[in-house]
């Protein structure tokens, strides 16, 4: 097994292959960093999550949801009782029992949250190690952060010995959904699931490790 941080060196080092990045699952819209900004913004780095960073993890969560999700989820719900909602469930899941089947990682630039990541190993599931968040704040993408977040989940998971990693992505995120198949992911089929008071469709993808 890799230690921790030569995948976060593995993860890096894409970012001297191809600084531009479309936006990925769950990115909010917003102004792109132009190219003249870019080229004078220090380096991302990547670091692990801690209990204490639940907070921090909630609100880019919260800030994500409500960009992203606006028209496709209940405005009631984006503008009252998703901070509420994340900052629970987060405190909940980083408190919770088997942290070591997953990895939580935070993208900063310099030294400022802008991004996290979250995987687990799913032993009961057939369709491999679930990439269940990759989020950014809002005006954060254009600099190669959810590539960066995307490939330390793959290297983290193909550490632990899997051969595939899935994920679930709402109907109608067409910037998410157009991000992840550029980036090899397929479509596999789609589940009915409930989100924010309303019934929704998730469309799962997959990737394999092996390429």
């Amino acid at each position: 097994m890799l230690p921790l941080m030569a995948l976060l060196r593995n993860a890096y080092s894409l970012l001297t292959d191809d600084a531009s990045i479309h936006r990925g699952k769950l990115f909010c819209p917003g102004t792109c960093v132009d190219q003249q900004l870019m080229r004078t913004l220090p380096a991302l780095s990547l670091r692990p999550a801690t209990v204490d960073d639940a907070a921090l993890i909630a609100s880019i969560h919260s800030a994500s949801w409500q960009a992203t999700y606006r028209g496709l989820l209940p405005d009631a719900f984006l503008d009252g009782e998703v901070t509420r909602e994340r900052a629970a469930y987060w405190e909940a899941r980083l408190s919770a029992p088997g942290g070591e089947r997953r990895i939580v990682l935070i993208a900063e630039l310099a030294g400022e949250p802008i991004g996290f990541v979250c995987v687990e190993r799913q032993p009961e599931s057939t369709w491999g190690v679930l990439l269940d968040n990759l989020h950014a704040l809002p005006g954060y993408q254009g600099i190669g952060v959810g590539k960066l977040l995307m490939r330390a989940a793959e290297d983290w998971a193909r550490a632990q010995g899997e051969a595939q990693l899935y994920l679930y992505v709402l109907e109608g995120n067409t910037p998410a959904i157009g991000f992840y198949e550029r980036q090899g992911w397929q479509f596999v089929g789609a589940e009915p699931d409930h989100m924010g008071g309303v019934d929704i469709t998730a469309l799962r993808y997959v990737y394999r490790l092996n390429r």
